[in-house]
């Protein structure tokens, strides 16, 4: 049986493609979801792709979160879904409350593109499992509103609990807390990354390294593991 990872189009989402382009790479079957589509199509997990989404306005993310698909993400995510937001996607996860935090504008208050160095410090999520522990990745950066921020509770808690999944390496390229690129859920189904993993699956684009493929392979072998 196939595996099948849906891919959500908001209006003013740019990487869903490259996305589809990732899922269809690792091995899985991508499919094409449309923000007000109820219905996930009976995909076995979820990639909300990055972009400006509704073009940020009012906040990042803040407006994706209430579109009809999201209604289901959120059901199916607390019902242990996999569910996986990139740059926006991460901003629409924290603004639906599957992840804490919030994403703010850059500290510097530009937008930046560059290649990022990550540390991977968490590798038992259902998108980080193709990884280890420490292992150092670099894959492409691009947002304006990157900089990830929550009380010190929360922050010690995602600490504690070994919820941050990434960390930014060498230079912190938006002001997020404690270095901060990615985190976690407790029960390891929901993943953010503010970074774009999609950009970074072959040779070929991208950095020229496929560092971000592991983010595909490793929800695969997950769902089929399951």
């Amino acid at each position: 049986m196939t595996t099948r990872i849906g891919v959500v189009t908001f209006p003013g989402t740019l990487d869903d493609r490259d996305s589809l382009r990732a899922v269809r790479l690792a091995g899985a079957e991508p499919v094409s979801l449309w923000h007000r589509d109820k219905d996930l199509h009976q995909v076995d997990a979820v990639v909300l792709a990055g972009g400006f989404s509704y073009g940020d306005y009012l906040r990042a993310g803040a407006i994706s979160r209430f579109s009809p698909v999201m209604e289901t993400i959120i059901e199916q995510a607390r019902a242990g879904m996999p569910v996986l937001g990139i740059c926006n996607g991460f901003q629409v996860l924290t603004e639906a409350h599957l992840l804490p935090g919030a994403m703010l504008r850059n500290n510097h208050l530009h937008f930046i593109c560059r290649d990022q160095k990550l540390r991977v410090e968490n590798a038992e999520s259902a998108w980080t499992g193709d990884y280890t522990a420490g292992q150092e990745i670099s894959v492409p950066l691009k947002n304006m509103d990157g900089r990830y921020v929550a009380d010190e509770r929360t922050l010690d808690e995602l600490e504690a609990e070994g919820r941050v999944a990434f960390r930014y390496l060498d230079v912190n390229p938006n002001g997020s807390l404690r270095d901060i690129a990615g985190i976690t859920n407790a029960e390891g189904n929901v993943v953010g990354l503010m970074p774009h993993p999609e950009h970074a699956v072959e040779p070929l684009v991208g950095t020229g390294r496929t560092d971000g493929l592991p983010f595909f392979t490793s929800v695969l072998k997950k769902l089929v593991s399951a």
